[in-house]
């Protein structure tokens, strides 16, 4: 079995796909809640890290595009902007296949809805056009 890494430098999947909080925070606390690997197959580790990864870049994201909405002088500005600055830290580093290092991963997921949390809601963002040009997105 082939397995291919999914390449979005512009984060344009960021923009549309919703936020499937509950599985991966159930996820975040199991793996935070282990003490060692046994009982995990060859390869859960990595699997684990990578998905929180990806799930971490697309709340980085929304916090991110929260963020920019606060005003100037939001007492939230300073903490936010540190919690996406770690974020931006961590995701830098090149994954591993440790269990401590899916637990990170786990624990920047669960920091990034803590800061969600705590932005406003802007609402819903306007539908880009899609590739063909129609409004809405739809073909």
């Amino acid at each position: 079995m082939s397995y291919g890494v999914l390449h979005d430098p512009e984060a344009l999947l960021a923009e549309e796909l919703p936020l499937d909080r509950t599985p991966v925070t159930a996820l975040a606390d199991a793996i935070l809640a282990r003490k060692n690997v046994k009982g995990l197959r060859a390869g859960d580790c990595a699997q684990i890290a990578l998905l929180l990864t990806g799930h971490a870049r697309v709340v980085a994201a929304e916090v991110g595009r929260r963020f920019e909405n606060l005003p100037k002088d939001s007492d939230l500005r300073p903490l936010i902007d540190q919690v996406l600055q770690e974020a931006e830290r961590r995701l830098s580093v090149t994954s591993r296949t440790t269990l401590a290092y899916a637990q990170q991963r786990a624990r920047l997921v669960k920091a990034l809805y803590r800061a969600l949390d705590r932005l406003p809601n802007p609402g819903p963002r306007p539908r880009t056009p899609d590739l063909c040009g129609s409004p809405g997105g739809t073909g």
